[in-house]
C-alpha cells in the first residue's frame, strides 16, 4: 500500500513538473515551422564562387574604380535585416496594388554613371526588385515556374552599404 502511495505522489509530481517546464503553445499563437529553403549552399560552395569571381572578374570591375582613384570596385552590398524584412512587406503591398501577386525577388548588378557623386560614379551597385505574376480575378491563382517576371512600376531596393574585399575566408 505505502508503495502504490508513492506510485500516485510521483506521477502526480511529474504531471505537474511536465506541465510547468515542457514548452507548449499559447493559445492564439501560431507555431512557426522554419524551413531549410532549397537552394541554400554550403560556405564552401560559396567560397568557391567568390574565388572564381576573384579570379575572372575583379581585374576587369577594379578597372573602372582605379579610374575613379579607389583601389577596387564594390563586390558585395549589405542591407539590414530589418530593411529586408520591411522592403519585403512593402514590396508585397505594392505589388498587390498594382494588380500583382509577389512571388519572388531578383538581385540584379548595377553601375552609377558619370553623374553619380564622385564617391559612387562609375561603380557598382546592385539592386533588388519584386517578382511575381498577374494577379488573377478568379480565386484560382496558381504560380508555375518561368511565369514570374519583375513586377512592372515596383519600386526597387537600393542604397545598400558597398563592400569589398570578397567573402570571408
Amino acid at each position: 500500500m505505502k508503495n502504490l502511495i508513492y506510485i500516485i505522489l510521483g506521477a502526480i509530481i511529474g504531471a505537474v513538473l511536465t506541465y510547468y517546464f515542457c514548452p507548449r503553445q499559447l493559445e492564439g499563437e501560431e507555431s512557426v515551422k522554419i524551413v531549410k529553403p532549397k537552394n541554400v549552399i554550403s560556405v564552401k560552395e560559396a567560397k568557391v564562387l567568390n574565388d572564381n569571381w576573384t579570379l575572372y572578374r575583379k581585374a576587369a570591375v577594379d578597372s573602372a574604380a582605379q579610374k575613379q582613384g579607389r583601389k577596387e570596385d564594390d563586390r558585395s552590398t549589405y542591407w539590414s535585416l530589418t530593411d529586408i524584412e520591411n522592403y519585403l512587406e512593402f514590396a508585397k503591398n505594392e505589388s498587390d496594388s498594382l494588380g500583382y501577386q509577389m512571388t519572388g525577388i531578383r538581385v540584379y548588378l548595377g553601375v552609377y554613371g558619370k553623374d553619380a557623386d564622385e564617391s559612387k560614379k562609375d561603380l557598382t551597385t546592385m539592386f533588388i526588385v519584386p517578382t511575381g505574376s498577374k494577379s488573377k480575378a478568379s480565386s484560382l491563382n496558381l504560380n508555375f515556374i518561368g511565369n514570374d517576371e519583375d513586377v512592372p512600376g515596383g519600386s526597387p531596393l537600393n542604397r545598400g552599404t558597398g563592400g569589398g574585399g570578397g567573402y570571408p575566408q
